[in-house]
């Protein structure tokens, strides 16, 4: 099993908001996210549990490592 399996999209919010990510809105299922200086926006579906693909590509447009992103859950 792999060490991002079993994440809901509600905790993947909670992670990004403490490395300061915030809240714009929503489009149907999925949260927006911005950054101050970044031009990335973050699309977090809000399901039960992400794949683990999305969650990959969620933090590396994040610019975090798994590691970073593991400690701030």
């Amino acid at each position: 099993m792999s060490i991002l399996a079993n994440i809901s999209g509600k905790q993947v919010v909670k992670a990004f908001k403490k490395a300061g990510w915030q809240e714009v809105g929503q489009v149907g299922s999925h949260l927006v996210m911005t950054k101050p200086k970044i031009r990335v926006n973050l699309s977090i579906p809000q399901h039960k549990e992400l794949s683990v693909g999305t969650l990959r590509a969620l933090i590396r447009y994040a610019g975090l490592s798994v590691n970073e992103f593991l400690k701030l859950l």
